[in-house]
C-alpha cells in the first residue's frame, strides 16, 4: 500500500525507462488528449510525493505509458490500487470481439445506437497486436464470406427512405472536403447512428438490409476519416472497424480494402509504422481483384506507410506501381462512387508529402544530402497540388493540409521566404477549415520558425501564424486537469 507523501516508485520506473522527465509526460498527455489537459508541473507531484490526480487522469497516464512502453501498465499498478479505471475512457476495441456475422455486426451497431448523442465515452486509440486483432479474422480468412450479395437488385424508388439515405452520401463527403473533419463529425456520426437504428429495428427485405448495411459501411468509413482528421484516433478506429465489418457482410471487397488502407494511413500518421505496413499490405492483398482506382489508392497508402518507416526503396517501388495503375485506368470501367477524389495529382501530392517526411527524417539523422534530395522532390510535387486553390473551392481541407506540408518542406530546405509565403496561404484557411490534423502541421511549422527568428520573413510571419493557431484551435479545458484543486 502506498503511504501518503512517498514517491510513486512505479511511475518513477516508467519515466526512467522512457528517459522522460515529468514535464515530458505532461507534454505527451497534452498532445494525445488536447492542449490544457494537464499542467506541466503536475506530474512532478505525482512522481515525488505520490499525489493522485483527479479522474480521468489516472487512466490517461496509464494509457500513454502503455503506448510508449509497448506493454500494458494498468491503472491499479501505476497508482497502487488507490483508483480504478475510468468508465469514460475505454480502448477503441471494447466489445468488438464478436463473430464476423450479421448477428455480430448487429451487436456492435446496437452499441452505437444505444450510446446515441449522450455517449460520454472517450475511445483510446490502440496499436500493435491490439489493433491487428480487431481485423485479424478478416485478414486470415476465418471470417468467411458475408451474408449478403455484393450486387443490389432492388431498383431505385422501391424504398424512398433508403433512397434518401443513399442520395445524401455524396453530400456528406463534400462536408469533409470543404470544412475539415472536426466541423461536422457529430452530424455525420448522427447519420451513422440513424442508419444503424434502421438496421437495429429489423424487419426489412434482404435487398433493403443489403442497401442499409452498405450505407452504414460508407458512412462509417467517412466518419472514421473525419474523426482521424479531427485527431480523435480511438473514435476513428472504432468507426473504421465497424465499417469494415459492414462492408464485409455485403462482400464489398473494394470498400474493405479502402478501409484497411485508411487504418494504415492513420497508423503511419500516428507514428506506428509497423502497424501501418501490416495493415497496408493487408489492404493491398484485399484489393487485388478490385477496380484499378481502388488498387492505386491502396498502394499510395502503403507507400506512405513505407515512407513513415524510412523504407525509401519500398516507397519508391510502391509509389511507382500506384502511378502506373492510375495511368492505365479505363474510363469505361465503373469505379466506386467514393473514389471520386483519386486523380493523378492526388497521388503525386501524397508522394510529395511522403518525400518531405522522409527528407526531414534524413536531416535529423545527419544525412543532409539525401534529406535535401527528398525535400526538393517532395516540394516540387506538392507545388502542383491544391495549396493555392481559392477560398471558394470545395477542396479547402486538402489545400490546407498540402499547403502545411509544402511550407514544412521549404522550411526544412532552408527556403524561409517561400516557407512563410506558403505558410500564410495555409494559415488563412484556419478560420474556414477545422482540421486538427492539418493544424498540427502548422504547429510544427511554428516550431521550425521559432528557431529562425532572426530571418526577416520569419519575424513578419511567425506572430501571425501563432495568433491564428491560438485563435482557431479547438477550445481547451477552462482549467488544466491535475492543477491544484
Amino acid at each position: 500500500m502506498h503511504a501518503a507523501g512517498e514517491p510513486n516508485v512505479v511511475l518513477t520506473g516508467c519515466l526512467d525507462e522512457l528517459g522522460w522527465s515529468p514535464k515530458a509526460l505532461a507534454r505527451k498527455l497534452n498532445r494525445v488528449f488536447g492542449a490544457g489537459t494537464v499542467a506541466e508541473s503536475a506530474p512532478y507531484h505525482w512522481r515525488n510525493t505520490g499525489s493522485l490526480p483527479r479522474s480521468p487522469l489516472p487512466a490517461m497516464v496509464a494509457y500513454v505509458l502503455s503506448q510508449e512502453l509497448g506493454r500494458g501498465v494498468s491503472v491499479a499498478e501505476l497508482w497502487q490500487g488507490r483508483t480504478g479505471d475510468s468508465s469514460a475512457l475505454v480502448p477503441a476495441d471494447t466489445d468488438l470481439e464478436r463473430p464476423w456475422t450479421v448477428r455480430g455486426l448487429e451487436g456492435i451497431v446496437e452499441d452505437w445506437v444505444m450510446g446515441g448523442l449522450v455517449d460520454r465515452r472517450r475511445f483510446l486509440a490502440i496499436s500493435g497486436s491490439g489493433l491487428t486483432a480487431v481485423v485479424a479474422q478478416y485478414l486470415d480468412g476465418t471470417a468467411g464470406r458475408g451474408e449478403y450479395a455484393p450486387r443490389i437488385t432492388e431498383a431505385f424508388g422501391a424504398n424512398p427512405l433508403v433512397d434518401q439515405v443513399e442520395h445524401h452520401l455524396p453530400m456528406l463527403q463534400l462536408l469533409d472536403d470543404e470544412h475539415g473533419g472536426a466541423r461536422h463529425l457529430s452530424y455525420v456520426g448522427a447519420q451513422f447512428r440513424a442508419v444503424g437504428l434502421l438496421i437495429h429495428e429489423g424487419g426489412h427485405s434482404s435487398a433493403v438490409t443489403t442497401r442499409l448495411i452498405r450505407a452504414l459501411a460508407e458512412i462509417g468509413q467517412l466518419a472514421g476519416w473525419m474523426a482521424f482528421d479531427a485527431a480523435d484516433h480511438g473514435l476513428a478506429q472504432r468507426y473504421f472497424a465497424t465499417a469494415l465489418r459492414a462492408a464485409h457482410q455485403v462482400n464489398d471487397l473494394a470498400l474493405c480494402s479502402h478501409i484497411l488502407g485508411d487504418l494504415s494511413f492513420q497508423a503511419a500518421s500516428r507514428g506506428h509504422p509497423a502497424d501501418a505496413i501490416a495493415l497496408g499490405e493487408a489492404a493491398r492483398r484485399a484489393s487485388e481483384a478490385g477496380p484499378v482506382g481502388v488498387r492505386a489508392s491502396v498502394l499510395s497508402r502503403l507507400a506512405y506507410a513505407y515512407a513513415s518507416a524510412g523504407r525509401d526503396n519500398d516507397f519508391a517501388h510502391t509509389r511507382g506501381a500506384a502511378r502506373e495503375l492510375i495511368g492505365s485506368r479505363d474510363s469505361g470501367r465503373e469505379e466506386p462512387r467514393w473514389m471520386y477524389f483519386l486523380t493523378d495529382n492526388h497521388l503525386d501530392c501524397q508522394a510529395g508529402y511522403s518525400l518531405i517526411q522522409m527528407g526531414r527524417k534524413q536531416q535529423k539523422e545527419g544525412n543532409a544530402a539525401q534529406g535535401r534530395r527528398f525535400l526538393a522532390q517532395g516540394t516540387e510535387m506538392l507545388r502542383t497540388g491544391a495549396y493555392e486553390v481559392p477560398r471558394g473551392d470545395p477542396s479547402q481541407r486538402r489545400a490546407m493540409f498540402e499547403g502545411a506540408w509544402l511550407a514544412l518542406g521549404h522550411s526544412a530546405h532552408g527556403d524561409l521566404e517561400t516557407a512563410c509565403e506558403v505558410g500564410q496561404i495555409a494559415t488563412d484557411r484556419l478560420d474556414a477549415v477545422r482540421s486538427p490534423r492539418s493544424a498540427a502541421l502548422l504547429h510544427q511549422l511554428a516550431g521550425d520558425l521559432r528557431r529562425r527568428q532572426r530571418n526577416p520573413y520569419v519575424r513578419g510571419f511567425l506572430p501571425v501564424l501563432e495568433d491564428a493557431l491560438a485563435h482557431h484551435s479547438p477550445p481547451t479545458p477552462a482549467r488544466p486537469l491535475g492543477s491544484s484543486a
